[in-house]
């Protein structure tokens, strides 16, 4: 293990406890592989997702507060992992530090559990921002026990990630999971897509808009002859993972097109134990496209 001695507080989100399962084990292997200590936040809620903004902003803003007044003095920076949570962190954060009225108004509430929160005391960063800036590409390098050459992933980062809270990458067409990626061994296809939405929720709204926009994003991946798409949000693997199936009835496709969370492929390069890394919780089967190509661009 390399320690580098960094220490962050750690948000999970609920997701990583049910559908996205995969995402924090590997997340938490890949972290003591590098050495990242990841302390969870005690006592930590719900960050309210996306709906809970359409009902009442003081309300969403406190519960997400909650969780920045949760992280222990000393203890400057927090990582989350989920895209809806690490944008409301952010973005809460930002607000409070933008209107002294609302971070008042929020320090009441928090006040009712004893808690406050001095807008700023708290970095918040996604976990993509860690890996390739603070640990960086030497570090990853060291660790790559089985090259990934011969792979060619599709890098997708969603919609929620780079902007418009997130001020670490390039927001329309960032380049900082492609650089993790290629640190492997990978092979980085060009998506013009990376950046768009997989609908979201709106699977449940409107299913026929979702499959078309889940289908343009399969459809890039697949037309740039991706092997797998590399993505870092829980809903995003859920949608593009789930609903392949649907998206080839409506369309008249047949995609078979593995969705991983990013450090699932990094802890596959790490040479991790596949199952620690949760491959196999996915619908469309991983491993064989991973032990076909990565043996193929070892040559055999």
């Amino acid at each position: 293990m390399t320690s580098h001695g960094r220490r962050y507080a750690f948000y999970p989100g609920c997701s990583l406890e049910l559908n996205a399962a995969a995402y924090g084990s590997s997340i938490h292997a890949v972290a003591e592989r590098l050495g990242l200590e990841l302390v969870e936040i005690d006592d930590w809620n719900c960050c309210g997702a996306t709906e809970y903004w359409t009902q009442e902003k003081l309300a969403s803003c406190a519960i997400v507060a909650r969780n920045l007044a949760l992280v222990p003095d000393g203890t400057e920076q927090v990582t989350a992992p989920c895209a809806a949570c690490f944008l409301n962190l952010a973005k809460v954060d930002e607000l409070m530090r933008e209107n002294s009225r609302l971070a008042a108004r929020v320090n009441e509430a928090l006040a009712a559990g004893g808690l406050t929160y001095e807008p700023g005391r708290v970095r918040v960063r996604h976990l993509l921002d860690v890996l390739t800036c603070d640990v960086g590409e030497r570090a990853i390098r060291e660790q790559v026990r089985r090259p990934l050459d011969g792979l060619r992933v599709a890098p997708y980062y969603g919609c929620q990630i780079v902007r418009p809270h997130g001020g670490f990458d390039n927001p329309e067409y960032p380049s900082k999971m492609d650089r993790l990626l290629s640190w492997l061994g990978a092979e980085v296809v060009d998506y013009p897509v990376k950046s768009h939405c997989c609908g979201g929720h709106m699977t449940q709204i409107s299913e026929p808009l979702a499959l078309e926009l889940i289908h343009r994003l399969l459809r890039a991946a697949a037309q740039y002859r991706a092997d797998v798409i590399a993505c870092m949000c829980p809903m995003c693997q859920l949608n593009l993972d789930a609903y392949q199936g649907r998206v080839n009835s409506q369309f008249g496709t047949n995609y078979r097109l593995p969705v991983l969370f990013v450090t699932q492929i990094v802890g596959y390069a790490f040479g991790l134990d596949p199952e620690e890394l949760g491959l196999g919780l996915e619908l469309v089967e991983a491993a064989p496209v991973l032990r076909r190509k990565v043996a193929a661009g070892k040559g055999g």
